[in-house]
């Protein structure tokens, strides 16, 4: 396994290396790089993630009807004053929703599986510089910090600007609706 992680950092090394050669000032180059690397990272797991609810569609609408129907139906023997079917009807519809909200949470876990590898490459470039940090840091007793301090806010950052592009990027313009058009449980 070692070996296919190594023979894939070599070959994708020239191609994201060259995002940290633009100006020749290390620095700069460091954290333009580190950007390019993390949007690129967001934009793969959004895009695996899109396929992923695409490819299951039809599975998520009918858990999403499922739980409506169950709902539906327990106010209607609530209605009736049938309490334990009433009782047994909610459960199923909260059951149903606990399988609809944890398959929609394991497809958000689903887009950051590509930061590991962002990060393992990132090892072999980077893993033995370390940047000196100042106040506030230096209070808590950080001096040096390698890669990984600047990387999540760079990833944070990242996601939060592909949100508001979102709407504006052609094939992410498409699955915002198709997300929108989902029937809602209610």
């Amino acid at each position: 396994m070692a070996s296919f992680f190594t023979d894939f950092y070599r070959i994708v090394d020239p191609f994201l290396i060259f995002f940290y050669r633009g100006t020749g000032i290390p620095i700069v180059d460091y954290f333009i790089g580190t950007f390019v690397l993390a949007f690129m990272t967001v934009v793969i797991g959004e895009i695996c993630v899109s396929l992923a609810i695409r490819f299951n569609r039809s599975h998520i609408d009918g858990m999403k009807q499922e739980v409506a129907r169950k709902e539906k139906m327990a106010f209607s023997a609530y209605a009736a004053g049938n309490q334990s079917g009433y009782k047994a009807l909610n459960k199923e519809a909260t059951d149903e929703w606990g399988k609809q909200f944890f398959t929609m949470a394991a497809y958000s876990c689903g887009i950051l599986w590509p930061i590991p590898f962002a990060l393992g490459w990132m090892q072999t470039r980077f893993g033995n510089v370390e940047f000196a940090v100042g106040f506030p840091f230096s209070l808590v007793g950080l001096e040096n910090v390698g890669y990984l301090f600047s990387f999540f806010p760079i990833y944070v950052g990242c996601r939060i600007l592909f949100k508001y592009m979102r709407p504006w990027l052609p094939y992410f313009r498409g699955v915002q609706k198709m997300l929108a058009e989902q029937p809602e449980a209610s």
